[in-house]
């Protein structure tokens, strides 16, 4: 229950981050000017370079926000579910996951013992899998919407605004036009996944079970948007503090005066 209730308060405090969004309004009888439609798969479209958080969380669906945004296709979507659901940290994960429900005997007909774990571990991953395909692949392809995290980066604010705007992403994306609403494609695809375990969920198919694993799945989300936004912070500051106290090499043929 203190699961739930974290997670229900991370979410409504996400919801008013939607309302908080600025909207322009355009003056009476003005005329939009026309917006050139996005390309697909544009080549300046570049995702980072690191493809891991930490080295381990797969990092397929990020690119910066200071890059100018084109809509990316269909087919590439589904690719990056793809990356990220069948890469090996998203078996670790299912471990992990089925080590705590193991220790809270969630589904007891799964039993205990090695059995009961792998069992766990089975339906884990099949959530992970699920997940990632429901929310970055297929309802971003159906729903014309953006599933990639646009990271902000150091010169876009300050580090509160950035773990802020890394929460919010769980509510706020943008579509193929470039066009803010609500992220249908996390809260949508996640709903799915979680319908879809009810089949191997045989004593968590109640509203409040399926509400509480649709909670835990967007703010694990949550979560993961927070450690792609600082990573790279947190990689430079590493490589700076190793070179910190490294001498400086002096080019042969100098001398120091």
């Amino acid at each position: 229950m203190l699961r739930l209730a974290q997670a229900v308060v991370l979410c409504l405090v996400c919801g008013l981050a939607v309302f908080a969004q600025d909207t322009p309004v355009q003056p009476p009888g003005s005329v939009q000017p026309a917006v050139q439609k996005p390309k697909e798969d544009d080549p300046s479209v570049v995702a980072p370079e690191d493809k891991r958080v930490f080295g381990v969380i797969p990092n397929n669906r990020t690119t910066e926000n200071s890059i100018p945004f084109k809509r990316i296709s269909a087919a590439h979507k589904l690719k990056i579910a793809a990356l990220d659901s069948f890469d090996w940290p998203t078996y670790i994960t299912g471990g992990l996951f089925a080590g705590l429900y193991q220790l809270e005997n969630s589904n007891p007909s799964f039993g205990q013992g090695t059995a009961g774990y792998f069992r766990r571990f089975g339906t884990s991953s099949a959530d992970q899998v699920i997940g990632n395909m429901m929310t970055e692949g297929f309802v971003p392809a159906l729903g014309h919407q953006d599933p990639r995290y646009f990271r902000l980066g150091k010169g876009e604010g300050t580090r509160k605004y950035r773990m802020w705007y890394a929460v919010k992403s769980i509510v706020v994306a943008k579509m193929d036009s470039g066009h803010k609403t609500f992220n249908f494609s996390e809260w949508g695809g996640n709903a799915a996944g979680v319908a879809i375990s009810n089949a191997y969920y045989p004593d968590t198919r109640t509203a409040s079970d399926n509400a509480q694993k649709l909670l835990i799945a967007c703010g694990t989300d949550a979560f993961s948007n927070v450690l792609k936004e600082f990573w790279p912070d947190v990689k430079q500051w590493l490589h700076d503090r190793k070179h910190k106290n490294q001498p400086v090499a002096i080019p042969v043929g100098t001398s120091a005066h």
